[in-house]
């Protein structure tokens, strides 16, 4: 038995806790294509499935396989995706260096700063602005 891929995206975006509008925002597309796609009233294009793929960290053959997705729209996927924003990315720096105890106190902060600068994404932002204000913290120790 296929699973709906509309229920699958809906319910990964729910485990992150977004609602349709914030995640049709992070992949370009409208909220009601993203309701229509949710309702399984339309199929999303190759680019929207990969994007969403990205978004949720699977590769795109993953977030279609065993779904009603077309499989003549399946075989044009690219086999992978990017997972990951540059600000998770450069979270992910900055805490293996805390935990190498290599960390660049102001240098950190600085780049913290522009990437806030950069971002438009909220949850991002929060982020961005935690891991400033424990910078901050253990700077002033």
């Amino acid at each position: 038995m296929t699973d709906s891929l509309g229920r699958r995206i809906a319910d990964l975006r729910t485990k992150l806790g977004w609602t349709q509008q914030e995640l049709a925002e992070r992949i370009g597309i409208s909220r009601v294509a993203l309701s229509h796609v949710e309702a399984g009233m339309s199929d999303p294009g190759e680019r929207t499935v990969t994007l969403l793929a990205g978004v949720f960290k699977v590769e795109p053959y993953e977030l279609v396989a065993r779904t009603s997705y077309p499989p003549a729209k399946a075989d044009r996927l690219p086999l992978v995706t990017a997972r990951y924003t540059e600000v998770e990315l450069q979270l992910a720096l900055l805490e293996r260096e805390l935990q190498r105890g290599l960390v660049s106190r102001g240098d950190w902060i600085e780049r913290l700063a522009m990437l806030r600068e950069q971002t438009h994404d909220r949850r991002e932002r929060q982020a961005l602005e935690e891991a400033h204000r424990g910078l901050v913290r253990a700077d002033g120790d």
